[in-house]
């Protein structure tokens, strides 16, 4: 995704239409249909474990978005977590709590800030996927970590890849958490289903993203931004 290459501009105080706005009302301009799935054998438990053992020589698409607004960056950790169905895995989501004060009602991934009494970036992303869904990690095994993607917001996040056994039950958290929910890993990891969007502002600045809608039953899931640019990521990563 382009928005990787973009230099930040001279301030960091962004026009309010940058910060507040639907996402779904912006123009997509492109449809990665000419890139390749994932093939689905490489989707398998074994696949990824071997991927994560020893990994490709590659490189992220995104690494930063634009900074849109002056705070001093945080640490952050988010588990990207793989449920082992049978047959399909897929990845547990979640919709952010109206009520945070930052990406309130947006899908993302279980995660947050790295405390100073975590021991590592995993037990980090694997105690905010407990405080916040309820998931336990006696259902988890870490296969490893992408490389850090940093938000608008200034959060510079790990994304913590996993496996995760079936037979937990998600208790989500109200304060953080509306809702919870998977979403197939085939149909994120292929590219026909990421739509580019484009955003241009009068004041000469803009910003770019990634969308990876999923219609769950009568629900679209609207998973875009940071989310899927880490799941972009995750694709590049499962692709070399």
């Amino acid at each position: 995704m382009q928005s990787a290459a973009v230099v930040e501009p001279a301030t960091t105080v962004a026009p309010a239409s940058l910060l507040s706005f639907d996402p779904r009302a912006v123009p997509v301009v492109a449809v990665d249909r000419d890139l390749p799935a994932v093939a689905r054998m490489h989707l398998l438990p074994d696949a990824l474990r071997a991927r994560f053992a020893t990994p490709p020589d590659w490189s992220p698409e995104t690494r930063r978005e634009p900074r849109l607004m002056d705070r001093a960056p945080a640490q952050a950790a988010v588990l990207v977590p793989i449920v082992l169905h049978d047959g399909e895995p897929t990845v547990l989501l979640t919709e952010r709590a109206s009520r945070m004060t930052t990406h309130s009602g947006q899908i993302a991934f279980p995660g947050g800030r790295v405390d100073p009494e975590d021991a590592n970036i995993a037990a980090a992303a694997l105690r905010e996927a407990w405080e916040e869904v309820g998931l336990s990690a006696e259902y988890v095994e870490v296969l490893g970590s992408l490389p850090t993607y940093t938000t608008v917001t200034s959060f510079i996040v790990t994304p913590v890849v996993a496996l995760v056994q079936p037979g937990f039950e998600l208790q989500p958290n109200p304060e953080e958490v509306a809702d919870a929910f998977e979403v197939p890993l085939a149909f994120l990891m292929n590219p026909a289903n990421h739509r580019r969007h484009a955003m241009p502002d009068p004041v000469g600045m803009s910003r770019e993203w990634l969308s990876m809608p999923y219609q769950d039953g009568a629900t679209e899931r609207f998973v875009w931004g940071a989310t899927a640019g880490m799941l972009r990521n995750l694709y590049r990563f499962l692709i070399a």
